[in-house]
């Protein structure tokens, strides 16, 4: 691992992401329906959604807009350097590209992939991470990146059929390879099924001969409203995989673990709090929701706390500057 606190992987990217068709945000301007927001020099904003907003009163409650999608579509540049440069700001190292909901059909994502890698590195010139359920999508960003600018993120390989293709192509675009719990039948149900479904790639990116510094494995944390084993089974894992690799990165999709329930943020913070304990080194969540440099100071005071840090040299250093 570098010497770098914690990594952050900013997740708010992504044509899944959807906002309420109720939320104060969107408003109405003579015949156009826009949602607003304060760029980043505070100035009010707005994206243009009155293609996607209901004429129907009654379907007000139950839509939700998928800005993301809809900025890339109407190529509304200035919403799409916010997401990409709030998060920055947040303090992402990583900021997470998914196109996998712009299009039910696999050729346009696959050039809607190599339309936004290239506008996204004109923004800004952290590490992207081209991430898709179909390993075409991600080859088509991989094709595009510039890597004078910094070094691609594939997200990510699993024990999925097709995935592991993935592999020798991190070797090959000098990109860092995210790897994911998934098996080859299903979904891990389990610690135990986790690390040996880790394990497993482990050995394929030994294989590769893929630097232990550019491997970010994902034990897969599941929701805890559906399931109240489901964050232990993640945190054991993590627990497990960092004492039998200890330079590699381990991460999550925290947020994951409070969908569906209400005060996220709250959920979110204990998760991430439990996970850095664990073991985790890196973090993809909301850098907005959750602010990065919370969770920094508290690996840098716990390390402190338990012996981890001599003399608290690098806590006292942190908070120096």
């Amino acid at each position: 691992m570098d010497d770098r606190v914690l990594e952050i992987i900013g997740e708010n990217f992504n044509t899944s992401r959807r906002v309420k068709a109720t939320s104060p945000r969107i408003v109405k301007d003579n015949d156009a329906v826009k949602l607003t927001y304060k760029n980043l020099e505070g100035a009010l904003s707005s994206l243009d959604i009155t293609d996607l907003y209901p004429d129907d009163p009654a379907e007000l409650r139950k839509t939700q807009i998928a800005h993301v999608a809809q900025a890339m579509r109407i190529k509304d540049m200035d919403y799409i350097a916010w997401l990409i440069l709030r998060q920055v700001e947040a303090g992402a190292d990583i900021i997470d590209i998914c196109v996998d909901e712009i299009s039910v059909d696999a050729d346009e994502r696959h050039e809607w992939m190599r339309w936004i890698i290239p506008v996204v590195q004109r923004i800004a010139d952290v590490t992207f991470a081209v991430d898709s359920s179909d390993p075409k999508t991600i080859i088509a960003g991989l094709e595009v990146y510039d890597r004078s600018k910094s070094r691609p993120a594939i997200n990510s390989v699993n024990l999925e059929d097709g995935r592991q293709e993935l592999i020798p192509l991190a070797k090959e675009h000098d990109a860092l390879l995210f790897a994911n719990a998934s098996g080859r039948d299903g979904m891990p149900q389990n610690a135990e099924e986790r690390v040996a479904n880790l394990d497993q790639i482990m050995n394929m990116m030994d294989k590769a001969e893929l630097p232990m510094r550019d491997r970010y494995l994902d034990p897969l944390a599941f929701p805890v409203g559906a399931g109240s084993d489901f964050a232990n089974h993640y945190l054991d894992a993590v627990r497990e995989i960092r004492a039998k690799y200890p330079d590699v990165h381990i991460f999550g999709g925290h947020s994951n673990t409070s969908f569906g329930l209400p005060q996220r943020r709250v959920i979110n913070n204990a998760f991430i709090i439990l996970s850095i304990l664990a073991g985790c080194d890196t973090l993809m969540i909301d850098p907005i929701m959750n602010p990065a440099e919370g969770f920094t100071q508290f690996k840098l005071a716990s390390d402190a706390v338990l012996g981890k840090d001599e003399m608290s040299m690098r806590y006292m250093a942190h908070l120096r500057g």
